[in-house]
């Protein structure tokens, strides 16, 4: 998973879903939607931090190396934070899909996509095998 989309160790323990309990509940929604949004505030802190380690940070050295460096790790900062905006995105569209009701199925087929694995990446729209066939498929068309 690219650095962006991993997902900082949440304070909020993995569901554990009792014997014979319903799919996608009123427990489990309100369990990922917590997860969600304990992960967004995180990423927006760390949006935060960037703004201010860039501006207290900006310093004009006189050595071209020492001012290339310096743009170089501003850069590699903007670039982090410009997946985790694209990961903030996923974030609040999968906010929505839980509040219409419509979270934890695969988009492709249809099948539950399943705790466990909604646990390891919330934001999953595909099941397994349907993200291993698309994974499978870009392969070939890529390589």
């Amino acid at each position: 998973m690219p650095v962006a989309e991993k997902k900082p160790e949440a304070s909020i323990t993995p569901y554990e879903a009792a014997p014979g309990e319903e799919y996608m509940n009123e427990q489990q929604l309100e369990h990922f939607r917590q997860l969600l949004l304990e992960w967004k505030q995180d990423l927006m802190e760390e949006v935060d931090r960037t703004v201010r380690h860039l501006q207290e940070d900006a310093n004009n050295y006189a050595d071209p190396a020492d001012r290339a460096t310096q743009e170089e790790g501003f850069s590699l900062e903007l670039r982090t934070r410009d997946r985790e905006r694209k990961l903030l995105k996923k974030i609040n569209e999968t906010l929505e899909k839980i509040d219409e009701d419509d979270y934890g199925f695969c988009e492709a087929c249809g099948v539950e996509i399943g705790i466990r694995r909604l646990e390891a990446r919330p934001t999953a729209t595909l099941c397994v095998d349907c993200k291993t066939l698309a994974e499978l498929k870009e392969k070939q068309l890529g390589g």
